[in-house]
């Protein structure tokens, strides 16, 4: 392939890959209905400075993720499109960055294209990036802060070195007002042991203060105006959401220490089957200095994670960058000798893989239908798992000729399956395409009342109304309603008939609610009767009128 063209060809498959499905299918609760709302509060407020969910404190993050989702509501509008734009475009910068920073370490612009390929076609990445929350976000700061570590350690210039040193304090900054502490701890959990492993430790006692100054000067203004703020800030964040998530005995989350390693297997979904040949060779190869920093930047965070007590899948990650980098190296290099047959296999994993979903989707279609009279789901999703098949079948056969045809049949497959699923699990995960329906009606009342944290932040997005009433429902808004003027948005089942009937004095009232038990049952049974009602899987809407009284 040309190097002209190489780069601009990644960015035009990206873009077409990552933005067309992104207004395609509802917000997923409960994390998208509350970065659409929390973003979109701040647009609503003109408060840039301490986030708030639904119109009460929310510390549980800091701020810049949120800046960057509310700049795309503000570019794009207020809709899908706009909420889950910053998560397309932070890993198409990934990418790039795989792609320099492969550049860098080889010099060899084939093996830059064959690492980007596979980083943007990991199956999981693809997903994220039409998934708004923070964590692709993230994943940029973190990925360039190690690619800018990395042209900072391999350039034999002062002032490229500084300039290096300089960029990785600035995403340091951003990925600590994104996510906290950790954007901090993870550069030098991989600096450390390699610098001193090359006999360095005096460059990072000159050049390190560099980055630390830039992370200061970039976080220190939001730092002290949340501070004045908001006092109890820090504390809270500080405590809540890292002594206690990573090292407490109550952590959320928790999970064995193994528990990333098969996940870090299944993460490299359409390469797995390279990952044997990918490991031999990085390891045969570790004393080079660029793959010895690429094994720290795979393990070091994946270790540091399995220690944690808190864990979720996405923590890790920042590994996969790390980990397209071995497999792209590898890959090449058996394009080059002419050696296929590792190639070979993972086509045939993954035609395997593909062949046993269709067939289980068949025979549970026949069984027990997962799609009701729901024909354009149905094709879409044939067309996902036969579009996989087919491009794992050309690699099983022509693996030197066909190389790349997983990531064309993973790219397929995270952009349409989102918009294929059965309208029961649209119904009961995606509310905000019911409240959309019945957004007229809704928008009419002045009032409004929910029972679930998700579909409230559905409501308050959709209506673009933060003071929703909670019913029966506290869960991470425990520390916003703890204040005195978050109180009167806590709605109990002893006091929601009183409620009801003084908001009906004054306007109608529009009821979101999620049925999924006997308990809400009970919650709905509390609600009066003489509204129009409104049902869609475990979901209802109720319009209540104003008391004519």
């Amino acid at each position: 392939m040309s190097k002209r063209w190489a780069l601009p060809l990644l960015v035009g498959i990206c873009l077409l890959a990552y933005l067309l499905p992104l207004g395609t299918h509802g917000l997923w609760i409960p994390d998208e209905t509350r970065y659409a709302q929390i973003s979109q509060d701040m647009l609503l407020s003109g408060n840039w400075v301490s986030p708030h969910f639904m119109g009460l404190r929310y510390f549980e993050k800091p701020v810049a993720g949120y800046w960057m989702i509310a700049l795309g509501q503000q570019l794009f509008g207020q809709n899908l499109f706009g909420v889950r734009f910053a998560s397309a475009l932070s890993t198409v910068l990934s990418m790039l960055l795989c792609f320099l920073v492969a550049r860098r370490l080889w010099n060899e612009p084939r093996k830059s294209f064959v690492c980007a390929l596979l980083y943007m076609s990991f199956t999981v990445i693809a997903g994220q990036a039409g998934y708004a929350n923070l964590d692709p976000q993230f994943t940029f700061w973190v990925n360039l802060s190690l690619v800018a570590l990395w042209f900072a350690l391999d350039s034999r210039r002062n002032g490229q070195r500084l300039a290096g040193w300089a960029v990785l304090g600035l995403a340091c900054g951003m990925g600590f007002m994104t996510k906290g502490f950790l954007a901090w701890a993870l550069p030098v959990l991989i600096a450390l042991p390699w610098m001193l492993w090359q006999k360095r430790w005096r460059e990072l006692l000159l050049f390190g203060p560099v980055a630390i100054v830039v992370a200061i000067v970039v976080s220190l203004p939001w730092v002290l105006a949340v501070h004045a703020q908001e006092p109890d800030y820090w504390r809270f964040f500080f405590w809540h959401e890292h002594i206690r998530r990573f090292a407490g005995d109550d952590a959320q989350h928790d999970a064995p220490w193994w528990y990333y390693l098969p996940l870090l297997v299944g993460f490299s979904l359409p390469w797995v089957g390279m990952l044997p040949p990918a490991v031999k060779q990085a390891w045969q190869s570790r004393r080079h200095p660029g793959i010895a920093f690429v094994l720290l930047w795979l393990l070091m965070p994946l270790l540091f994670f399995s220690l944690s007590n808190g864990k979720l899948p996405t923590y890790i990650l920042p590994c996969l960058l790390p980990l397209a980098l071995l497999l792209g190296n590898a890959l090449t290099d058996r394009l080059r000798l002419e050696h296929g047959r590792a190639l070979g296999v993972n086509g045939l994993l993954n035609l395997v893989l593909g062949v046993v979903v269709l067939i289980a989707l068949v025979y549970l279609q026949v069984k027990k239908p997962l799609y009701d009279h729901e024909l354009h789901s149905l094709v879409l999703v044939f067309i996902a798992l036969i579009g996989w098949i087919i491009a794992n079948l050309a690699q099983a056969f022509l693996p030197l000729q066909c190389w790349a045809a997983p990531a064309l049949g993973s790219l397929l497959l995270a952009g349409v399956l989102p918009a294929a699923l059965p309208q029961s699990v649209v119904a009961n995960k995606t509310p905000d395409q019911f409240i959309l329906h019945h957004a007229a009606e809704l928008a009419a009342t002045t009032h409004l009342l929910s029972n679930d944290l998700g579909a409230a932040a559905a409501l308050a997005w959709r209506m673009q109304q933060p003071k929703v009433a909670l019913y029966n429902t506290v869960g991470e808004l425990k520390y916003g309603l703890s204040y005195p003027e978050g109180a009167a948005q806590r709605i109990t089942t002893d006091q929601v008939q009183q409620w009801v009937r003084d908001a009906r004095r004054s306007g109608s009232v529009g009821v979101v609610m999620r049925v999924k038990g006997d308990d809400e049952l009970h919650e709905v049974d509390l609600l009066p009767k003489d509204g129009t009602r409104y049902e869609q899987g475990n979901l209802v809407i109720m319009i209540l009128p104003k008391d004519p009284s």
